[in-house]
């Protein structure tokens, strides 16, 4: 679970980046999962659009990929989600918290 500081300070990181991905009519994929999931590990950071015919709340979609992805949704904007995830990898340049 991640502090309000903590929380803040990647809200502030996620303000520069563009979406990665979109969650559209089909939902939440077993592919789109694996693509995220990779992103994660390099990035640690993400920002994903949640189309308009994604079929519910964008906020229940948002905390439904973080739980599948095993990471953090950080903020739901409108229709951007911002997920973060620490990476196991060691070549990735990591956001210290």
């Amino acid at each position: 679970m991640l502090t309000s500081k903590q929380r803040s300070k990647l809200k502030s990181l996620a303000a520069n980046l563009s979406p990665i991905g979109q969650v559209g009519k089909e939902g939440i994929g077993d592919n789109m999962l694996a693509g995220f999931s990779e992103c994660l590990e390099k990035r640690e950071l993400i920002k994903i659009n949640i189309l308009e015919n994604a079929g519910g709340d964008p906020q229940e979609i948002g905390r439904a990929l973080a739980e599948k992805l095993n990471a953090e949704c950080v903020i739901v904007i409108g229709r951007k989600a911002v997920l973060y995830r620490k990476s196991s990898r060691k070549d990735v340049e990591h956001i210290y918290l």
